[in-house]
């Protein structure tokens, strides 16, 4: 079995908890920050209450390695989707206000249970992921910071 890893980011925002939920939660604002070779598709319709399914699709082509995930735990400011597929783990964003906006507080928790593809991602992704969920997150500060100051 493989170890679980943690990747945790975090980064202040200066705008409202709801304004960054909001970026985080919105399927289109979602793909304005998300990785451009990653794509998000609704399972049904489109919701991040508890219990909403969706995929989230690599695009590299002729393969489109996949995850699906569920949404596990939803409160004001937190959302937690569950994976499995190539990973198994959990995604945990969470809004924590603060004197000058949001702490945007990003965790991903996962297995990888194939020992090749384990290998091969610790060998030549893991270091490009940490770095991706931080590009992500400045992504997505500018975005919300954009829709603060406009509304």
């Amino acid at each position: 079995m493989s170890a679980r890893q943690v990747f945790e980011q975090s980064i202040n925002i200066k705008a409202s908890s709801t304004v960054v939920e909001r970026c985080i939660v919105d399927r289109e604002l979602m793909h304005r920050w998300l990785n451009p070779a990653l794509r998000c598709e609704p399972v049904g319709k489109w919701s991040t209450d508890v219990g909403s399914r969706s995929r989230f699709k690599i695009q590299i082509p002729a393969l489109e390695p996949s995850l699906k995930s569920v949404v596990v735990e939803r409160e004001p400011g937190l959302i937690v989707w569950e994976f499995e597929g190539f990973f198994q783990g959990r995604d945990r964003w969470e809004c924590q206000p603060n004197a000058e906006g949001t702490t945007l507080l990003n965790r991903f928790e996962f297995e990888i249970p194939n020992p090749i593809i384990n290998w091969g991602f610790n060998t030549f992704a893991a270091n490009w992921t940490k770095d991706d969920m931080k590009a992500q997150l400045r992504r997505l500060k500018r975005i919300a910071e954009e829709i603060y100051q406009i509304d």
